[in-house]
């Protein structure tokens, strides 16, 4: 029941406007800080979170996959991380501000919580999650007043009238 008034109320609607612009908000002035700043570089981000993993109770790594991927191929890959986290963080908050394909912006500011999350960073990020999968789960809903009013049905008609007229050649 729940599930429902989330994915279809207006009332719903509205509080996830709400929470939309609170996270876009947060989202967009980090990425913008970064871009406007004398200069993002993850470089010391990523070479503390490979020194200092985060560890469990008994004092092991827990996340040992994750600082190989930091280590072999972030740090590797370091400029371009230096353009992705800045870009990345500033279009999800335009995304969700604007409410403009809002599931899709959501999905990837929760892909960059987790990230930042996996390296050991707590800050915000587990209310930042909690919010985030919430703004996921209503969906459509969740950006119903925003550009996603247009922009949604815009794409479902554009891709459903194609694939409606290249019937398939395999038959």
């Amino acid at each position: 029941m729940f599930a429902k008034w989330l994915r279809e109320n207006n009332v719903a609607a509205g509080l996830l406007t709400v929470l939309r612009l609170w996270l876009g908000y947060n989202w967009m002035h980090a990425g913008w800080g970064k871009l406007t700043g004398e200069g993002f570089d993850a470089t010391g981000y990523l070479t503390n979170a490979i020194a200092n993993p985060v560890k469990g109770p008994d004092g092991n790594m827990v996340y040992g996959w994750y600082v190989s991927f930091l280590e072999n191929f972030a740090l590797s890959n370091i400029d371009l991380f230096n353009f992705l986290v800045p870009v990345g963080e500033f279009l999800v908050g335009l995304g969700l501000i604007l409410g403009c394909l809002t599931t899709a912006a959501m999905f990837f500011g929760l892909v960059m919580n987790f990230s930042f999350f996996l390296a050991g960073t707590v800050s915000h990020n587990p209310t930042d999650i909690f919010f985030g999968f919430i703004i996921l789960f209503a969906g459509y809903n969740a950006g119903r007043y925003g550009l996603d009013h247009w922009v949604i049905p815009f794409i479902h008609k554009t891709i459903f009238r194609q694939s409606a007229e290249k019937p398939d050649k395999t038959s």
